[in-house]
């Protein structure tokens, strides 16, 4: 059986009408081989019609059977049967010659090829053999009739096999590429899912983590402060309360993916002053903001980075560093814009700091790598200097693109 050979279900509407009108082929020659043998009132006539019925009951019963499709001995087995048969009524009639042309295409589906050409070239031969005894002649007619049969089911054949290849090929190529994009809109979904889920934990991180930060160190001041100095201690509470309204404002905000406020309230070095008011008087911490160059129009992810990247620096060194001073410099320059903090605390080894997640890190160092995070997306470069006992140095540049000045340097 070859492997182009497939079952009834998987069979087109064509092909299905093509096996019929072949079935068709078959009975229709084998009834006019038997009307002919009455009509001519042969002697042969009886033998004739119980071959011709033989042989479609034989016929018949092979499409019937499924082990044809599954099994190349029980196909050649009932090939032999039917080729048998046809002999036996070639040798009655010369009409059973025209049944050569079915059987063909019969042997050639169900064989393997290395077997369906030589027994198509048998089948050729004892069909011109057959006809030219009971005609006692052989003429080019009766030669060329059963050759050209022959090379027309063997070239319809192959052509539907080659036909039948191509179709597979485009099939399986059509599976792979939906496989592929399913795949793809997979990997682009889970992409999606974490790349909401980093900025969730940035912004988690850089506001309601930070403010959470103040309002514990105000409540703590406030606690302390409230047997002896109640004034002060209000004071506190109050700053608590005013940090707890923000960082809500803010979480509202990140979650729809705006803008922060102190941004849409003005320009980005407004911001940057006003966040290092909050934090003096949150932390008691001396920070003093600059700006260097003539201040343009950034685009809105660069401002949001910056200053959530400020946010984060100056939370880590209040939380981190003990420091006295910090100075936080934001510098325009012709196609980059920077921001550097720098404080004199403890310092650290940063090739020590473990990474966010592990074992070691126990809830901290997800700072730096939010910062870092933050610069890559924007296609900048995150620099961090320190030591023991040296302070620290952040160094954040941005590429960014040029645009006319539309604001003023902060005071």
């Amino acid at each position: 059986m070859t492997e182009e050979a497939v079952t009834d279900h998987s069979l087109t509407p064509v092909l299905r009408v093509l096996r019929s009108c072949l079935h068709l082929m078959v009975a229709a020659l084998l009834a006019l081989a038997a009307v002919r043998a009455v009509a001519d009132r042969t002697s042969d006539a009886p033998a004739v019609i119980a071959t011709a019925v033989a042989l479609f009951a034989v016929y018949a019963v092979g499409p019937r059977l499924p082990r044809l499709r599954s099994s190349a001995g029980a196909a050649g087995l009932w090939l032999a049967a039917v080729a048998l048969l046809w002999l036996v009524l070639l040798a009655l009639t010369p009409d059973g010659v025209w049944l050569a042309f079915p059987i063909f295409f019969v042997q050639l589906h169900l064989l393997p090829l290395r077997w369906a050409l030589p027994t198509v070239v048998a089948t050729t031969v004892a069909a011109i053999a057959g006809f030219g005894w009971h005609t006692h002649t052989l003429s080019v007619g009766t030669v060329l009739g059963p050759v050209l049969g022959a090379a027309v089911a063997v070239a319809v054949v192959l052509g539907y096999e080659a036909l039948y290849r191509e179709s597979e090929q485009r099939r399986r190529l059509i599976e792979e590429l939906t496989a592929a994009r399913s795949e793809l809109a997979a990997a682009e979904r889970s992409a999606g899912v974490l790349a909401e889920r980093e900025r969730l934990a940035r912004e988690i991180h850089d506001t309601l983590a930070q403010g959470l930060s103040s309002i514990q160190l105000l409540l703590r001041a406030a606690e302390r402060a409230l047997p002896v100095r109640p004034d002060t201690a209000l004071g506190h509470v109050r700053q608590a309360r005013t940090a707890a309204v923000d960082n809500l404002a803010e979480a509202r905000r990140f979650v729809r993916a705006l803008s922060p406020p102190d941004l849409e309230a003005g320009s980005l070095p407004a911001a940057l002053e006003r966040l290092c008011t909050t934090t003096v008087r949150t932390s008691g911490l001396a920070v003093h903001c600059q700006v260097s160059g003539a201040p343009t129009a950034l685009p809105t992810p660069h401002e949001v980075a910056l200053l959530r990247i400020a946010q984060s620096a100056l939370a880590n060194t209040v939380q981190h560093a003990r420091a006295d001073r910090v100075e936080l410099t934001l510098s325009y320059m012709d196609t980059e814009v920077a921001l550097d903090v720098v404080d004199d605390g403890a310092g650290f080894v940063p090739a020590e700091v473990p990474a966010p997640g592990s074992a070691a890190a126990r809830g901290t160092g997800f700072g730096l790598a939010a910062m870092r995070a933050r610069a890559r997306a924007l296609h900048g470069t995150l620099a961090v200097e320190s030591a023991p006992g040296e302070g620290t140095a952040i160094a954040v540049t941005l590429p960014c693109p040029a645009a006319p000045a539309t604001s003023e340097a902060a005071s």
